[in-house]
């Protein structure tokens, strides 16, 4: 076992919750001067005062999916219309593994993005149900966002998308990515190959990192929304679980610098959260003082591959854990003991028993 945390204490600086709302006291006036909230009933009981958002005329709200095959930029694309972090990215196959969500929220309109695996032909039971899931999630959608690199000609993986999606009914918005990658006259040429390609509601050219193009983007997709109220709160950005998300960063940490088939070997499970403070049931780690605790694992499928993930001497988990836990911390708001442990599942992305314990 490999301990990745600060030797340091800190203590919890969680925020203090809001005052719950409070029926007043038999003795207490119900309405009227002195009395503390809420409305008295025809009765003259308490009743609590309900008040409706104020929705402007012609709202629309919806989703749109990115669809596209691996490393088109889809995540990257996600978390630079959201204005935050809300996917893990990485240059590696299969860096995102389930449907992830984002709200993008704007004075007239809500727009719910979904970034989606990256579609491509399976050879493990893994890349069969991850292609199901995107074609899944497809059918549900008010608009489509079919993401294909500028720098890399259109290959047999965007014709085979490109098919599929020629058969849906929902409106497809194609999407010119990493456009700060190439030159003019080849983004013009790339723009002209996807518009050979199929037939789209709108083309888009986008560069997320120079956050060319993203506001465009979005009021496209927007005007395929249809006339809809808000699906989500104003202040949430995703509703990715906590746990998942520490998990996705882990994993993101350790997919730098591994290549051949390690990425598609590597999973994370999130196997104990625990908070010293609330938290009496689980084993507590000594000299973790206050922070909070997060125990996770590494799954690969061979015992070659446990080591190159542990390094010489732990060097390697040792980094991983130093540069999860940042992004940890970040997302909790507090110190945490992070705590990695690496193990093997032999052939786990063809093993349907394995697939379902983690979480497949």
């Amino acid at each position: 076992m490999t301990n990745t945390s600060d030797t340091s204490d800190t203590s919890d600086t969680s925020d203090t919750p809001d005052t719950p709302f409070r029926f007043p006291g038999d003795a207490e006036p119900t309405d009227g001067p002195g009395a503390p909230g809420g409305l008295a009933g025809p009765d003259g009981e308490a009743r609590a005062e309900i008040v409706a958002p104020e929705i402007p005329e012609g709202f629309r709200a919806g989703f749109a999916c990115l669809v596209g095959r691996p490393n088109a930029g889809k995540s990257t694309l996600t978390n630079a219309l959201v204005g935050a972090k809300v996917a893990i990215t990485s240059g590696r196959p299969q860096t995102t593994r389930h449907n992830v969500r984002g709200v993008v929220h704007r004075a007239d309109s809500q727009l719910v993005l979904v970034d989606t695996p990256g579609l491509h032909r399976p050879r493990t039971l893994l890349g069969k149900r991850l292609n199901d899931l995107v074609r899944e999630t497809l059918a549900g959608v008010d608009v489509v966002a079919f993401c294909i690199p500028a720098n890399e000609r259109i290959g047999p993986g965007d014709r085979f998308i490109a098919r599929d999606l020629a058969e849906t009914r929902t409106p497809v918005v194609a999407v010119v990515t990493k456009t700060d990658t190439v030159s003019k006259e080849a983004l013009a040429a790339q723009l002209l190959a996807v518009d050979r390609l199929g037939e789209w509601a709108d083309i888009v050219p986008v560069s997320a990192r120079r956050d060319q193009q993203v506001d465009v983007l979005t009021d496209v997709l927007v005007s395929h929304l249809p006339p809809c109220p808000p699906l989500y709160p104003a202040d949430e950005i995703t509703d990715e679980p906590q746990a998942v998300m520490i998990g996705e960063l882990v994993r993101e940490a350790a997919l730098e610098g591994v290549r051949d088939e390690l990425p598609h070997s590597l999973a994370v499970v999130v196997d104990e959260i625990l908070d010293p403070g609330t938290d009496t049931t689980g084993s507590r780690v000594k000299g973790a003082g206050g922070r909070l605790q997060v125990r996770v694992s590494l799954v690969v499928e061979r015992d070659s591959q446990k080591g190159i993930m542990i390094g010489r001497g732990g060097s390697r988990l040792k980094e991983i854990g130093i540069t999860a836990r940042e992004g940890i911390e970040k997302l909790v708001g507090r110190k945490v003991y992070l705590d990695l442990h690496v193990r093997t599942a032999k052939d786990w992305q063809s093993d349907p028993r394995a697939l379902a314990r983690l979480g497949f």
